[in-house]
């Protein structure tokens, strides 16, 4: 959902795709909830932190990772899911630059519910360079993420980020102004905000990428870390074929055929949300609702832009239909 001062630009029904579908109702979760979901459900044994992957070695048999702390370890598969700036892409394709989006994103988590949570779960205020995106994310909590448009270079004083934001978006609606002056300072992140052209391959040999590490895209659909999970529910489905082949081991030509099965069904859907994600970025970027001039007694006239009303015509009719396809597409392939 889209606003500007009270008007509502644009609203989405997230319950009617999936319910059309026969498929589980979409919800918000906090990330670190959902960190948490998927740690206890792998196990804490088997993780290690700190851990950063400088290099690998593939051989006929098997694929060596080597971290920064000298510790190697062997498997069948690499799998590469460590960000935008992944060395495994940068071992398998070379270094590729992670391009700035103009803006920077300051977040918080904060226990507030709004009067209008029963009906309204995400919304998404619109200004001049900036915006401010609200989700509930369940528990009573609401996360937010305000976004500015500035260089890269500019920085807060430390723990200034909370008095920077209330004067940026001081005189918006009374919902933005009481999510940031709710949320305790030290609890507000920011991070600038880039993303990776897209790349149309994910891997070589038995080495492949997922998530960020293959497709960095920017937040403005929320659709970064719901690509990286339907990446890897594809790979599992992709591998299990393999296990489930009768082989009593891993042959090179299997893993390598379910790789680019995977990668090959994921790269049109991934391609499109990854250009649109962009496509919206410029959107928000050349954001004018009005255009102001003056003449003979009467100055500072402001009218509506007639472009904005253009844009918000064709999300009017567009946007529904491909968040439908986003939220549920996936296992329509």
């Amino acid at each position: 959902m889209f606003m500007h001062h009270k008007d509502w630009f644009l609203k989405f029904d997230f319950t009617a795709p999936a319910v059309r579908r026969g498929l589980p109702i979409t919800h918000f979760i906090c990330r670190m909830e959902l960190q948490d979901i998927l740690v206890n459900a792998v196990g804490h044994h088997i993780l290690s932190n700190k851990s950063k992957v400088v290099d690998f070695v593939e051989d006929y048999n098997k694929v060596t990772v080597i971290l920064e702390n000298g510790m190697q370890y062997e498997g069948d598969i690499l799998v590469g899911a460590d960000g935008i700036r992944s060395e495994v892409r940068s071992k398998l394709f070379g270094a590729q630059e992670a391009k700035y989006s103009d803006y920077t994103c300051y977040t918080g988590l904060t226990n507030i519910v709004p009067p209008c949570i029963d009906s309204i779960g995400y919304q998404v205020f619109l200004g001049m360079n900036r915006y401010f995106a609200v989700a509930d994310v369940g528990n009573g909590k609401m996360q937010w993420y305000a976004f500015v448009k500035e260089s890269p270079s500019t920085t807060d004083p430390p723990g200034g980020e909370k008095e920077r934001l209330l004067k940026l978006f001081c005189g918006w609606c009374n919902e933005v102004v009481m999510l940031i002056s709710e949320t305790p300072g030290h609890l507000i992140l920011r991070r600038n905000i880039y993303d990776i052209d897209m790349i149309y391959s994910w891997g070589n040999g038995r080495v492949t990428l997922v998530g960020d590490a293959a497709h960095a895209m920017q937040p403005n659909l929320g659709q970064g870390g719901c690509m990286a999970i339907e990446d890897c529910y594809q790979l599992i489905l992709e591998l299990d074929k393999v296990v489930k082949s009768g082989s009593d081991h891993f042959l090179l030509n299997q893993i390598v055929s379910a790789l680019k099965r995977y990668e090959k069904k994921r790269m049109l859907r991934v391609s499109i949300v990854h250009a649109v994600n962009r496509m919206a970025s410029r959107m928000v970027f050349f954001y004018q609702p009005y255009m102001e001039f003056g003449f003979g007694l009467v100055n500072n006239l402001a009218l509506p832009h007639p472009a904005f009303h253009v844009v918000i015509a064709f999300l009017q009719i567009s946007l529904p239909q491909f968040m439908s396809w986003t939220l549920t597409g996936h296992w329509l392939w």
